[in-house]
């Protein structure tokens, strides 16, 4: 049996650890690592909340070897798992890119731009994608009528290129962003990531917020527009 309770010590140190992580960064590890929602993903959170059961079940024992305060943490992760799997599972992690950037009320000329691009259906993929993603004041600092004429037909690939230049291939939380010089993006440029001033930056732009989660991805809000080289 000792192996079987160390076996749900280490889930249930790992589970405290993801959950900390959630309810603090709004940022899921095990998401992140496996995919969100995926089968790995879906055993590792089962198997959390099932090692929190076994622990909570063997009270006397946790007591004799480990101490109150150890089946005290027991029964609290046995209380907490399934709220945070049913968040991850029903929250606002339910939702893609596209349909978490219309949602939230401050990304109206972006999701436009997505739409004229014919880009929705891309970014409402499986994915993953990581979305450096300008607010409607963003957009607003462009010269006047540059998103006008971006939204044409006619200028449809560039606006693709322009688009394409804010998405990364794969989840890059802002844990991982801070410790990154470029990112390779889909349009196929790299972006500059720097810290100036002690502000976060892609290219010229200041990132406002991070990890906004996805279904399919992660959005981090930056205050720019940013433009790949056209040469």
């Amino acid at each position: 049996m000792r192996s079987l309770d160390i076996l749900a010590a280490i889930l249930l140190v790992v589970g405290g650890l993801n959950w900390g992580l959630v309810g603090l960064m709004d940022f899921d590890l095990v998401a992140t690592i496996f995919g969100e929602m995926s089968v790995l993903s879906r055993v590792v959170y089962g198997l959390v909340g099932l090692s929190a059961l076994y622990q909570a079940l063997q009270w006397k024992a946790i007591q004799r070897r480990w101490g109150l305060a150890a089946a005290a943490a027991a029964a609290l992760m046995l209380f907490t798992a399934t709220p945070a799997v049913a968040q991850s599972s029903n929250g606002t992690h339910g939702s893609d890119i596209v349909e978490t950037a219309a949602a939230a009320g401050s990304f109206k000329t972006l999701v436009a731009a997505v739409q004229a691009a014919g880009l929705v259906e891309t970014l409402k993929g499986s994915g993953p994608f990581t979305v450096f993603a300008p607010t409607d004041e963003a957009f607003a600092k462009l010269p006047a009528g540059t998103v006008e004429e971006l939204l044409k037909p006619e200028n449809r690939d560039r606006l693709r290129a322009i688009l394409t230049y804010h998405v990364v291939p794969g989840r890059v939380p802002a844990a991982k962003v801070a410790g990154m010089r470029s990112a390779s993006t889909v349009q196929g440029q790299s972006l500059d990531i720097r810290v100036r001033d002690g502000v976060p930056m892609v290219d010229n732009a200041r990132i406002l917020k991070t990890d906004i989660i996805a279904s399919n991805g992660i959005i981090h809000v930056i205050d720019s527009v940013v433009l790949p080289d056209e040469g």
